[in-house]
């Protein structure tokens, strides 16, 4: 692993991990929002930009602004859920958005 990558990485798989688990818990349940199809946004947007990050792709810094761009919005729909599962999420997303934002900078 690109170590200079290394805890953007972490906070991707952090975040796609707990989107997943968000977007299984939310299965069936109403929502106000977007959740959980902003889960399987992110899920994916951390899933590329893993991958960009691990290839040391020439467009990281554009993946990883997506990623971030995506991670909080997210985050502000699960922030608007009282379970913890979202809470969780969000959380992580936030995490993920800053550590993007600081590979995108």
């Amino acid at each position: 692993m690109n170590i200079k990558y290394e805890s953007c990485i972490e906070a991707c798989q952090t975040c796609l991990v707990e989107c997943q688990n968000c977007s299984t818990q939310m299965a069936g349940k109403e929502s106000m929002n977007d959740c959980p199809k902003c889960c399987v946004q992110c899920i994916d947007a951390c899933y590329i930009c893993i991958k960009m990050m691990a290839c040391d792709s020439a467009f990281v810094k554009q993946y990883a602004l997506l990623c971030a761009e995506l991670c909080d919005y997210c985050a502000d729909h699960c922030e608007a859920h009282d379970h913890d599962h979202c809470k969780a999420c969000a959380e992580s997303c936030r995490k993920c958005a800053d550590e993007c934002r600081k590979i995108a900078a």
